[in-house]
C-alpha cells in the first residue's frame, strides 16, 4: 500500500508539480506546507509516513531545522533543493536523510528516488546495521586463532572485523554498497566479498576501471553500442551493464567518472534500464551495483565534481576499508599469508621472518598499503629473507629505519613547508625518472610504488603531471 506523505515546498508550482506526480503514482498527500510551523502543525494532525522536503523556505527556519525535528519524532524525509554547497550539503547530512533531488528533475527521478528512500527505511541501512552477524569460525577455516578469512580476507584487527560483520550483512541483500579507503587496501576483494556472500555469486562479477576509460568510449563501454553506431563501431557491443545481467556490477576509482557520464550512469541506476549507443531498444536489467573510491565525495561534490544526487544514489550502505597504518596488529599475519602463497608459486620453501625484518615491516607506515606490503614480500621470497640491505625489499625508496628517523627528527627550518599534494608530485616524478617513464608493467614505476597502474595513471592525471616533466633519469 502507498504511503502517506507531505510536500514541504514554498514555491507553489512546485508544490503543486510534486503534489501530481505523487497522485498519479498513487500515492496520497495528506498536504502541502509552506514554512516548517505549517508543517509541524500537519505532521501533528496527519502523521505522514514520509516527508519531502525543500532545504530553502521562506520564513526564519529552514528545511534543515524541518528536518531535525522530524528526525526525533523518527518521521523519515529526503531532500529537495537546487542548492549543492559544501555548507547545505554538511548541514543536510548531520540530519540523515533518506535521500537528496537536485532540481531540475523529472517525474521518473522523483518516484524512483522516493522507492529507494522507504525500502532503505524499512529494510536498508539502519535495519541491516542492527542485525547481530553470526559468531566467525576462525578455526574452521584454517586461518590462525582469532583472524578473520571470508574471501581470501586475512586479518584480526577490530576494523577490519566489523568491515567483514558489514559484508556479511550486506551481502545478501540487493542493497547498493560504497566502499570507501585508500588506495591498496584492498577495495576490490571487499567488493568481491560482498557478491560472493550474495544469491548472485554464480553470477558474472564485472569490474570497472574509472580512471582507465577513454572520456569518448565510456558510455560506449558501459552501456554498449550497435553496429555502424559511430565511426568505427564495425559491430554491436555488449557493454559493462549488460555483461553484469543478474550478477554484479563493480565501478572502482567512481569518484574519477566525469560530470557528463556521471548523469547517465544515475539514470541507469535509478530506472535499472539502459540503451545502447544507436539502438532503439529499451533494456530492463537486474544488476548489483558497487562503487569505491578513494576520494572524498563530499569534497567532490562541493567542488562541482561530483553529483549530490549520485553521491546520495550510491551511499546508500558505506563501507570504510582501513589503512595499514591503522591494522598494524595484521602486518606480520599479512606477511606470514603473503610468504605462504609466494613460496607456493615460486617452489620455494617456506621461511620464518627474522625477527629485525618483522620489526621493520610493523615500523613502516605502508604508504601503499596491502598492496605494497604484497610487493614487498614478493620480492622478499624472490631474493631470500637473509638480505641486510632493505632497500632491496622496498625497492630502494621509503626504507623504514629512514623513514621512521625522518618522521622523529623533522627539519623544517631550512626547508620550505609544502603541501602533502606537492610531496606525492615530486616523489611521483622522482620515481617516474627512476623507470624511464615506464608505468606498467615489469620495473615500472606503478610496481615500485606498489600501485595499481591505472591507479598511478589516476594520481598522474590528478596532480597534473605532463610526460614531459619526466624525461630523463635521476
Amino acid at each position: 500500500m502507498k504511503k502517506k506523505l507531505l510536500i514541504v515546498e514554498d514555491e507553489f508550482i512546485e508544490a503543486k508539480n510534486l503534489e501530481r506526480i505523487l497522485l498519479k503514482a498513487g500515492y496520497k498527500v495528506c498536504g502541502t506546507a509552506k514554512s516548517v510551523t505549517d508543517a509541524l502543525d500537519i505532521v501533528a494532525e496527519e502523521q505522514p509516513e514520509f516527508v519531502l522536503i525543500d532545504i530553502f523556505l521562506k520564513g526564519p527556519q529552514t528545511g534543515i531545522d524541518l528536518a531535525t525535528a522530524l528526525r526525533q519524532r523518527d518521521i523519515p524525509f529526503l531532500f529537495i533543493s537546487a542548492n549543492s554547497d559544501p555548507a547545505t550539503l554538511e548541514a543536510a547530512k548531520k540530519t540523515s536523510p533518506y535521500g537528496f533531488l537536485v532540481k531540475p528533475f523529472r517525474e521518473r527521478d522523483v518516484l524512483v528516488m522516493l522507492e529507494i528512500a522507504i525500502y532503505q527505511h524499512e529494510h536498508g541501512l539502519e535495519a541491516m546495521m542492527r542485525k547481530q552477524p553470526p559468531a566467525p569460525k576462525s578455526a574452521a577455516m584454517g586461518n590462525p586463532a582469532g583472524s578473520e578469512a571470508i574471501c581470501g580476507i586475512v586479518g584480526k584487527n577490530p576494523s577490519l572485523r566489523q568491515v567483514l560483520d558489514h559484508v556479511r550483512i550486506v551481502g545478501p541483500s540487493v542493497t547498493s554498497v560504497l566502499i570507501l579507503g585508500e588506495s591498496g587496501t584492498g577495495k576490490e576483494r571487499i567488493a568481491r566479498a560482498v557478491h560472493e556472500m550474495s544469491p548472485r555469486k554464480d553470477r558474472p562479477f564485472v569490474t570497472v576501471n574509472c580512471a582507465a576509460l577513454p572520456a569518448t568510449l565510456i558510455e560506449s563501454i558501459l552501456f554498449g553500442h550497435e553496429k555502424g553506431a559511430f565511426t568505427g563501431a564495425a559491430s554491436r557491443m555488449i557493454g559493462k551493464f549488460e555483461q553484469a545481467e543478474k550478477g554484479t556490477l563493480f565501478m572502482d576509482e567512481i569518484g574519477e567518472l566525469p560530470v557528463s557520464a556521471q548523469v547517465k550512469l544515475l539514470r541507469a541506476l535509478q530506472e535499472k534500464e539502459i540503451e545502447r549507443i544507436g539502438g532503439k531498444e529499451t533494456l530492463k536489467l537486474d544488476v548489483r551495483f558497487i562503487a569505491a573510491t578513494n576520494r572524498d565525495l563530499e569534497k567532490e561534490v562541493g567542488a562541482g565534481r561530483f553529483r549530490l544526487d549520485l553521491y546520495y544514489r550510491l551511499n546508500v550502505f558505506p563501507i570504510y576499508v582501513p589503512s595499514l597504518r591503522e591494522r598494524k596488529d595484521d602486518i606480520l599475519l599479512l606477511a606470514k599469508h603473503f610468504i605462504d602463497v609466494f613460496c607456493a608459486q615460486e617452489g620455494r620453501a617456506p621461511f620464518a621472518l627474522p625477527p629485525e625484518l618483522g620489526h621493520m615491516l610493523e615500523t613502516y607506515q605502508w604508504p601503499g598499503n596491502i598492496r605494497e606490503l604484497e610487493n614487498v614480500i614478493r620480492r622478499m621470497v624472490l631474493i631470500g629473507p637473509g638480505e641486510t640491505d632493505p632497500s632491496l625489499y622496498f625497492g630502494g625508496h621509503a626504507q623504514p629505519q629512514k623513514q621512521v628517523a625522518a618522521e622523529q627528527a623533522p627539519s623544517a627550518e631550512d626547508e620550505e613547508i609544502k603541501t602533502w599534494q606537492a610531496y606525492e608530485r615530486e616523489y611521483i616524478l622522482r620515481v617516474l625518472k627512476k623507470c624511464n617513464g615506464k608505468i606498467s608493467g615489469s620495473n615500472g614505476a606503478a610496481q615500485f610504488l606498489g600501485l595499481a597502474p591505472s591507479t598511478l595513471e589516476s594520481k598522474i592525471k590528478r596532480l597534473g603531471i605532463k610526460k614531459h616533466d619526466y624525461n630523463g633519469t635521476v
